[in-house]
């Protein structure tokens, strides 16, 4: 997706013709917007920011019998975390890591699934289990760009809010995250097991996380198209994809919406809140042995020298993409650093240098997804995929 230089060109276009959008909306009054619900809940998302009493010691030990209570049917078990990262058409990676792992006979079941952009559209489908894995290689080898988005024209595009209609993307999304899947999700929330997908709120400059597996147990008539929205929002680059509006409620009965985009706006992957006190968690659930993270990061650490040609959408767009890759490193030294304090094993993989190179033909080539899924296939077939952490290996790659 970072090669997707148009979106950069709509960011000078709206420079240069100001506020002739003709996009109404109805955003929530900032006196409100921290109190603003959805689907009638207070309970179905938190800032991903949070700071507060939620996460002190203190407060969790108060709450002891609460989280075991929701909790229970992963008391006293083995806990794996799995955090799957924003990464565009290498999404594909991860995608045939995942059902290679699964042929291998040694992937866990997750106790809780993270994801963000098209972690997001994956973790679902890792959440489920193996019997998900057909259409997990199917989304990731069989998909171009016409399945995802359509090209808008010049005119559109100014009066709009992006390059692309991602109108084919949410009629996808429609299709594999059905009626069965969405109640397949609740059954295991309501075992006590975790889906949770990042978005970011534009309005407030903040990431929210949205509790998947709660809002699919939830028995609103609106849940599957809020989970379509949600991830329809975290694979929503801004400028080039339009954002979600999702409708929310204030206390007094108002209805408005919130513009949320792409989760990997505010982070490329999340784990848990770092202020919370995880081993403290992990005691009150009484887990068995020590728990592990497992963390995909569907991008390639190295640096690439690529001569840039002084042209203003190719540097904007190389700019783009080293922001990127650095933001995924910091989040990954951020989530080694938690994971270190709280006593939790990191397992990290991601592309390799030796990984087949993207020949940048389209935004979505599925020739060079299904090479690439297949190279992830095989590298955890092999036993190469996985690296116990060392926050050298962060910054340097291999």
């Amino acid at each position: 997706m970072r090669r997707f230089t148009p979106g950069l060109l709509l960011v000078a276009c709206l420079l240069l013709t100001g506020g002739c959008s003709s996009i109404l909306r109805s955003p929530v009054p900032a006196e409100a917007h921290l109190d603003a619900t959805v689907l009638g809940r207070d309970d179905l998302r938190f800032w991903g920011d949070l700071n507060g009493q939620a996460h002190d010691p203190s407060t969790l030990m108060a709450r002891a019998n609460e989280l075991q209570d929701e909790f229970a049917g992963i008391m006293h078990t083995e806990h794996n975390y799995l955090a799957i990262s924003g990464g565009g058409a290498e999404g594909a990676y991860g995608a045939g890591l995942l059902v290679g792992w699964s042929d291998l006979g040694t992937r866990p079941e997750f106790t809780m699934v993270t994801g963000v952009s098209t972690g997001a559209l994956t973790a679902p489908f890792a959440f489920l289990g193996k019997e998900y894995d057909d259409e997990l290689k199917l989304l990731y080898t069989t998909l171009d760009s016409s399945r995802i988005f359509l090209r808008r024209s010049v005119f559109s595009i100014i009066r709009g809010d992006s390059v692309a209609d991602n109108a084919p993307l949410l009629r996808m999304l429609e299709e594999y995250i059905d009626e069965d899947m969405i109640s397949a999700i609740a059954r295991e929330h309501r075992r006590g097991r975790l889906l949770v997908i990042g978005t970011t709120n534009l309005d407030a400059q903040r990431p929210v996380i949205w509790n998947i597996g709660r809002i699919a147990d939830s028995g609103h008539p609106e849940a599957a198209r809020l989970i379509h929205q949600i991830l329809l929002a975290s694979a929503a680059i801004p400028g080039v994809f339009p954002p979600s509006y999702i409708q929310v409620q204030t206390a007094d009965g108002s209805t408005y919406d919130e513009m949320h985009v792409d989760g990997g706006t505010s982070a490329q992957m999340f784990l848990y809140p770092s202020r919370t006190d995880w081993r403290k968690v992990m005691d009150i659930l009484q887990v068995k042995g020590t728990a592990t993270a497992w963390i995909i990061r569907n991008s390639r650490l190295n640096a690439e020298y690529d001569p840039v040609r002084a042209r203003l959408p190719v540097i904007a767009s190389r700019a783009v993409s080293s922001l990127i890759r650095t933001q995924g490193i910091g989040d990954a030294y951020r989530i080694a650093a938690v994971t270190q304090r709280d006593g939790v094993e990191l397992q990290m993989t991601w592309i390799p240098v030796t990984a087949p190179p993207n020949p940048g033909r389209e935004v979505f080539d599925p020739q060079y997804m299904t090479e690439l899924f297949d190279y992830g296939y095989r590298r955890v077939k092999d036993s190469e995929a996985w690296r116990l952490i060392d926050l050298h290996d962060i910054s340097a790659g291999e």
